[in-house]
């Protein structure tokens, strides 16, 4: 890959490594053999929000269900007749699994996959049937690409990483051109940041051919607070490892950045910002109820970093829902921490005198600022009640934290002390 922005650039002036814009164009209609022109929907609830206008780019519907297939199936276009024939192996725990399970099955090639044994059964059921010989290793995804490494070594399968490539990142940036056509008039993208090749492709396409078209496009990325290992290598200038901390941006956890990714992330990205796992449910029950899109939480966050406000924002922008697998038992727990984090669902607990008539007591107040009764435990056995008195565990729903407020001030003004039990 030559090391240059567009040929016309001028003595002296910085270079983005890795793809050239006319690496990206060319990969275009190579990678349009198998990935959809995804949707571009508008958001009018969160324009309104930012005071801007914002689009969605629906890459949750892609083909495999995430942008992962871009970047696979560029990558085993690139194989020599050679190399097809002995196969290919990668690791992952769900998106880039079934992306090169999908591109090898279409392109003639074997694939094995290596996956932690616990791995989501829909993402497993799913990279089987695209094919692939699927290897249960390990008890996470460290372990598993061990594994794979080891395959490729003593098989002479060839591995194909998940991001740190040139190949991976020339596929992914065809997104990026994909959505500088579809909003012309693009100010500002925000792009879900893992190990990076998402971000370095679609941020080092876009840049390239706003440059050639002598304009400028603001480039945001954004990862889990509880694993941003972008934020400190870049504020440090040089690749860091973090510890990574539970999240459910699962698809996002990684503890360093890929060299090639830091790289070029460093010359085109403007900005990296962060937000928490409430910050993500909020936007995955934002985007279920107001767009009707299912989106897995990785693939969530540049919608997080608008409602959160962890980014301003100022003309038209792109959110990038970067995939959309998500397994039901998940997205069940992660719409029940969103409607908490969002004060539409409140669980109480509240002592009791242990005398007949309080339950109708406290179910008369509710009904009398109209929350709704979802859930109720009564109780002698507490911890700290004393022996007169029960304990109420209830949970409501509400239409949001101005009406959760009104429902405690009502139970407190009707003489109970009502303690709102954390998720």
């Amino acid at each position: 890959m030559n090391e240059q922005t567009q040929d016309a650039a001028p003595a002296g002036a910085r270079t983005v490594p890795g793809p050239t814009l006319e690496e990206f164009e060319a990969a275009v209609p190579v990678v349009g053999r198998v990935a959809r022109r995804t949707p571009m929907e508008t958001s009018r609830f969160l324009g309104r929000m930012v005071g801007a206008p914002v689009h969605l780019k629906a890459e949750n519907l892609q083909r495999t269900g995430s942008y992962k297939l871009r970047g696979a199936y560029f990558r085993l276009t690139r194989l020599s007749e050679e190399e097809r024939a002995r196969g290919v192996v990668a690791a992952s725990a769900g998106n880039h699994a079934q992306g090169v399970a999908y591109a090898a099955r279409e392109l003639g090639i074997r694939a094995t996959i290596f996956m932690p044994v616990g791995v989501a059964l829909p993402k497993l059921e799913a990279t089987r049937n695209y094919g692939a010989d699927v290897r249960l290793t390990g008890a996470n995804f460290g372990e598993s690409l061990e594994s794979a490494i080891r395959f490729a070594e003593e098989s002479g399968a060839v591995f194909i990483p998940p991001y740190d490539h040139a190949d991976v990142v020339t596929g992914q940036g065809t997104l990026g051109l994909e959505v500088y056509d579809q909003v012309p008039d693009l100010a500002n993208v925000l792009v879900p940041i893992g190990g990076g090749g998402l971000i370095a492709g679609v941020a080092s396409a876009i840049k390239q051919r706003a440059a050639r078209d002598g304009r400028t496009v603001r480039v945001i990325g954004v990862q889990a607070e509880n694993a941003s290992p972008y934020v400190e290598s870049l504020a440090a200038g040089e690749l860091r490892s973090v510890p990574v901390v539970p999240t459910i941006a699962d698809g996002i956890a990684v503890y360093r950045p890929g060299e090639l990714n830091f790289e070029i992330a460093r010359e085109v990205v403007d900005e990296v910002v962060t937000v928490s796992d409430d910050d993500i449910a909020r936007a995955l029950v934002l985007l279920f109820e107001r767009a009707k899109l299912v989106v897995e939480p990785a693939g969530a966050v540049s919608v997080a970093a608008l409602q959160s406000g962890a980014v301003e924002v100022e003309g038209p922008t792109v959110a990038i829902l970067s995939g959309g697998n998500i397994d039901p038992l998940l997205m069940q727990r992660v719409i029940s921490h969103g409607l908490v984090a969002s004060g539409r669902y409140l669980t109480l607990r509240i002592p009791l005198p242990d005398r007949p008539g309080q339950l109708a007591a406290v179910s008369a107040i509710l009904a009398q600022v109209k929350a709704n009764v979802i859930e109720v435990l009564h109780t002698r056995h507490g911890h700290g009640l004393q022996i007169s008195q029960v304990e109420l565990e209830i949970a409501v729903e509400t239409r949001g934290r101005e009406h959760g407020d009104e429902v405690l001030n009502a139970l407190r003004a009707g003489g109970y002390e009502p303690e709102v039990v954390p998720e």
